[in-house]
């Protein structure tokens, strides 16, 4: 007989993934293994076109990972030393990492406390503190597979001549309230195959697409050492091309990826309902409001998706450690998707920005919690996190 305590529940199952896809995988290495053309080729050509029509962009270019497309893409529209970026606060570190890396430098903006999304209000507010003409674009991240509020962010971009980079890396296949495909209405969108994504690779790769053709040339030679013809150099570039291996797992997993995403989005209804019916509200309603100390994903607006990425609940600070040990003990897996805010790094302790300078990024730190929302949970799983969590925070 099985009892709860037998269930185990990591926060990601990719042995489960290929278990379904493996006579597909398996034929398709062994082709780049026979054509020994590992760098390039036909394999990345194909991904790319594929990857351009899956997102209904014209232009697709792989790279090495998610950190390298945010280089590539900065590089390619010409910001550098001297240049600021405004960026979100809480978020993953490549986002204001890579623009470090081309001599720029990051400004940090707050979030929506409901979506943790980059908040708009905070980006007008950063443009108004810095000199004229100071900042040269903005990167909304799509966290944790929602879209941002695209419209308000492309609307200051034009008010202020800044470009835009969608860092898409957690969110490939989002969609916005129009039906947009997140990184399509910026210059440009950066994507990561980091194998835990939704479209996860069997070690590290990356994307840029973008609408602009000069664009996309820019960054296939910027990928390859400024190179093109070869051994001539245009520009100052870097190494960082998409491996044919990765590229040929890659063209067998985005065909099931609407698939997988579909079923993320079952597991975050699954969840809902299993907490809103113990009284637990959305991200939308601060914990200081009382109630069930627990508070789950404000869902996407009407006509946008959602592909859950991660499927993030807020528990007071206080209890965090003790609610996440809970669930330790009970063999599911967690993680905190962010502990620390990128102002608060001690690489960037140099900017000389204070805690409370951006108090919702700053609060969320402190209380998210991530669950397993993987495709292949079972029923018994779901139920394991469900009636674990609930224990943890208090309901008999």
């Amino acid at each position: 007989m099985t009892t709860a305590t037998d269930v185990n529940v990591p926060l990601l199952d990719l042995k489960a993934q290929y278990a379904t896809i493996r006579s597909e995988i398996e034929p398709a290495v062994h082709e780049v293994l026979e054509s020994q053309v590992f760098i390039g080729g036909p394999k990345v050509e194909a991904l790319e076109t594929r990857c351009a029509e899956y997102l209904r962009m014209p232009h697709a270019v792989g790279c090495s990972n998610g950190s390298d497309a945010i280089i590539l893409a900065l590089d390619a529209l010409g910001i550098g030393p001297g240049d600021e970026v405004i960026v979100p606060t809480f978020t993953f570190f490549s986002t204001a990492g890579s623009v470090s890396r081309v001599g720029a430098t990051p400004i940090f903006a707050d979030i929506d406390p409901a979506t943790y999304q980059i908040d708009p209000a905070s980006v007008r507010e950063a443009i108004a503190s810095r000199p004229s003409g100071a900042v040269k674009a903005v990167i909304p991240v799509h966290l944790f597979g929602q879209a941002c509020d695209l419209d308000a962010i492309m609307e200051i971009a034009q008010e202020h001549d800044l470009r835009v980079i969608e860092d898409a890396a957690q969110a490939i296949g989002t969609e916005d309230v129009h039906g947009r495909r997140v990184g399509s209405v910026g210059d440009l969108g950066t994507y990561s195959f980091f194998p835990s994504k939704n479209l996860g690779g069997f070690g590290d790769g990356g994307l840029c697409a973008t609408t602009d053709a000069e664009i996309a040339e820019r960054m296939r030679r910027f990928r390859n050492h400024g190179m093109k013809p070869k051994y001539f150099h245009h520009d100052i570039g870097l190494n960082s091309r998409l491996d044919a291996l990765q590229a040929a797992v890659l063209l067998v997993k985005i065909e099931h990826l609407d698939a997988w995403s579909a079923a993320r989005q079952a597991n975050a209804r699954h969840y809902d309902e299993a907490f809103a019916a113990a009284g637990a509200a959305t991200s939308a309603v601060s914990l200081d409001e009382g109630g069930l100390p627990l508070r789950t994903p404000h869902p996407a607006p009407a006509g946008a998706r959602h592909i859950y990425n991660q499927y993030v609940v807020r528990v007071p600070s206080a209890r965090r450690d003790a609610i996440r040990q809970t669930l330790t003990d009970a063999n599911i897996g967690t993680e905190i998707y962010y502990p620390r805010c990128l102002h608060q790094q001690d690489c960037y302790r140099d900017l000389g920005i204070p805690t409370g300078a951006f108090p919702h990024a700053e609060r969320a730190s402190g209380e998210v919690i991530a669950i397993p929302i993987y495709p292949e949970l079972s029923d018994a799983q779901k139920q394991h996190v469900v009636d674990t969590l609930l224990a943890a925070v208090g309901v008999a």
